[in-house]
């Protein structure tokens, strides 16, 4: 039997052995890390810094009194409240779809979807940089899958053609991308993908996990602001990055949310989210597709082009390479007071380790640029 010390001394080994970092201070620009103090956080996915604001701070104390801190049960059993389908009618209404169904997290939400729709008779087609959950849902879906080379298009309508070739009528082929790739931050060719899926009678999934609150009128996500949400038969995202809080939706038609409701695994079996959360994610969105949204937007994207010109999201990364330089590498910034772990595989492919810095509306301008000019001013090997 494998002794769990030897596995832990190979991935020591590999450069590859992960520990928590403890912070001693709410998520905010700057935090507090035990063992290291203060320093400049260019490592949350805080993109419009509401994590710590004293608005929804204040939402959530006053929820809590009034729905309590626990749901008691799945959302089948009796764990929906109010606040659940008060959350679910904000996200379609705000997503322009028939639907929306939450989930306790973004992971649950993969994972729960795509078995969900698909099955050993249908057809899944990925990206190849999609995020874990959603190749952890692909798998567990026992569905055909093929995975096509990041944002290649050629390669997308190949695969397409193959699965319509083997399709029965009653087979479902579905395409799942991503809009703002995670560990790239690039962007996906959704205009493309949306015409490609239609071409072979296919149906999309896209993950705007990355975009909503960013991208689009009222931050609705990329697909808004390209004008494709029509398009894209469902949207997902998560609640944890942009709107600082946690958890995770799909928006569909009525009849495919109302599918998923029966079939998903990780919402079945699942207790619901406190309601004093959900509500609190309401006064989210009203506030990230508000003033004060356009307002934060704004000063991310200022932020943002502080740093470079060439992004194309909040999501900058350098790439190292091997995994100890981009340890070695994340070990001075931190020396320096920035807080920007190594990221290294699985989560990215091998050789391929990096910084992945990630902006904020709650960075001041002074602290991009000392980033910017700490970076131009070490070497990393």
């Amino acid at each position: 039997m494998r002794d769990p010390e030897d596995e832990l001394k190979a991935l020591e080994a590999a450069g590859l052995r992960r520990r928590l970092r403890r912070l001693e201070s709410p998520q905010d620009a700057q935090v507090s890390l035990a063992g290291s103090g203060k320093c400049l956080n260019f490592s949350s996915n805080d993109y419009l810094g509401l994590a710590n604001s004293e608005t929804l701070k204040a939402a959530f104390q006053k929820h809590l009194e009034t729905y309590g801190v626990g749901s008691g049960a799945s959302r089948l059993v009796c764990g929906t409240m109010s606040p659940h389908l008060e959350l679910e009618e904000i996200l379609a209404g705000l997503k322009k779809s028939e639907a929306a169904l939450t989930f306790g997290s973004g992971f649950a939400t993969a994972t729960g979807i795509l078995p969900a729709l698909c099955g050993k008779d249908d057809f899944l087609i990925l990206d190849k940089l999609c995020h874990a959950s959603l190749i952890d849902g692909a798998r567990l879906s026992g569905a055909t899958m093929r995975v096509f080379p990041h944002n290649d298009l050629n390669k997308l309508r190949d695969h397409l053609s193959w699965a319509r070739s083997k399709a029965t009528r009653e087979s479902r082929i579905l395409v799942v991308t991503e809009s703002i790739f995670s560990m790239d931050g690039d962007r996906a060719p959704l205009r493309e993908i949306v015409g490609i899926k239609e071409e072979f009678g296919a149906i999309l999934l896209v993950d705007e996990a990355h975009a909503f609150g960013v991208f689009g009128p009222q931050g609705r996500g990329l697909s808004a602001e390209l004008g494709l949400e029509s398009g894209i038969e469902l949207q997902m995202g998560t609640f944890s990055k942009a709107l600082g809080l946690s958890g995770g939706y799909v928006c569909a038609d009525q009849a495919t949310i109302d599918l998923i409701l029966n079939r998903a695994r990780s919402f079945i079996y699942s207790t619901a989210p406190s309601p004093a959360l959900t509500a609190t994610i309401s006064n989210a969105i009203s506030l990230v597709a508000g003033v004060e949204g356009d307002r934060r937007r704004a000063r991310l994207w200022s932020n943002i082009r502080t740093f470079s010109d060439e992004a194309e999201s909040a999501i900058i990364p350098l790439v190292i390479g091997e995994n100890e330089a981009a340890l070695n590498a994340s070990e001075k910034l931190l020396a320096a007071g920035f807080l920007a772990p190594a990221i290294r595989y699985p989560t990215v492919p091998r050789g391929t380790a990096r910084l992945r810095f990630t902006f904020s509306a709650s960075h001041r301008q002074e602290d991009v640029t000392a980033l910017k000019k700490t970076l131009a001013r070490l070497e990393f090997d």
